[in-house]
């Protein structure tokens, strides 16, 4: 009899186990718990809210009905959506490959669940979404600002646009961003290096074309200013004058250091060589 009692003791104790193993949940403070009865929610644990505090959400043990209820958990943490590299074709005709990511949260996880059931499917429908965006965007662009600063607000449009058909499916983008923007290899990298070459030859030419001319302008009036100096100079003192210009004569006429003069000593071209006594 009193086996009996032990027995039927041991199996009342893990009945109870057994009903508390099924009927009580542990939720981590890293998932969000959808409560299904007979497959629909009919309860939401620890979701998502905006400036929460970590330790201060719902997390815990939850109870549940056993055997009719069961529990489907969702990621409450921010996580990270890889697009396929994408060829994007620019409003002037020139391919670019794109290589973008995103960043999203489910903030509504019974709505993510009624929609596409799971995180892979919600990811695999963000990822087409985006795709198909990015390509539209930036095809609306010219070629030199896809690779400038300037994409930047179409990134923000982008994300924007994601984000309207994301909260469709319970989530929030929180950023997008290109990671690379490369071109095409082959013919088009070529061409388009061919192209960059030319128009820096091009810019090269018309920066020494202007410094030439500034430097005219300046050697212009540089020399206009001497001339102006000379010739107040040389009203001052003819003498000096006569003494200058036969100075610069004999500078072109003897500057090889072995030329030969024959002239008569008192040619008036050698007067400056006969000292001013002399005349």
């Amino acid at each position: 009899m009193t086996q009996r009692n032990l027995f039927l003791g041991g199996a009342v104790l893990a009945l109870i186990l057994l009903l508390i193993a099924v009927s009580v949940v542990r939720v981590p403070e890293d998932r969000q718990a959808i409560i299904l009865q007979l497959g629909r929610p009919v309860a939401t644990v620890n979701t998502y809210q905006p400036n929460q505090i970590f330790g201060e959400t719902g997390a815990g043990l939850v109870l549940k009905t056993p055997f009719v209820q069961n529990t489907v958990f969702v990621d409450k943490r921010i996580m990270s959506l890889d697009i396929p590299p994408q060829t994007v074709l620019s409003t002037d005709q020139l391919r670019l490959v794109v290589d973008a990511y995103a960043r999203f949260r489910v903030t509504n996880p019974v709505k993510m669940y009624q929609t596409v059931r799971s995180e892979e499917r919600l990811a695999e429908e963000l990822s087409r979404i985006l795709s198909s965006r990015i390509r539209n965007e930036l095809g609306a662009q010219r070629f030199d600002l896809l690779l400038s600063p300037e994409r930047g607000r179409s990134m923000e449009n982008i994300q924007e646009a994601v984000n309207r058909s994301a909260n469709a499916y319970g989530a929030e983008i929180i950023d997008v961003r290109i990671k690379r923007a490369d071109l095409p290899p082959g013919t088009p990298l070529e061409a388009a290096f061919e192209r960059m070459r030319t128009a820096r030859q091009q810019e090269a030419l018309t920066i020494r074309a202007q410094g030439a001319k500034n430097a005219q302008i300046i050697r212009a009036e540089a020399d206009a200013q001497a001339a102006r100096v000379y010739a107040e100079s040389f009203g001052k003192d003819p003498q000096f004058y006569a003494f200058y210009r036969a100075m610069q004569a004999y500078r072109t006429s003897f500057k090889q250091g072995n030329s030969s003069v024959v002239l008569s000593p008192n040619n008036e071209f050698l007067r400056e060589f006969q000292g001013r006594t002399a005349r």
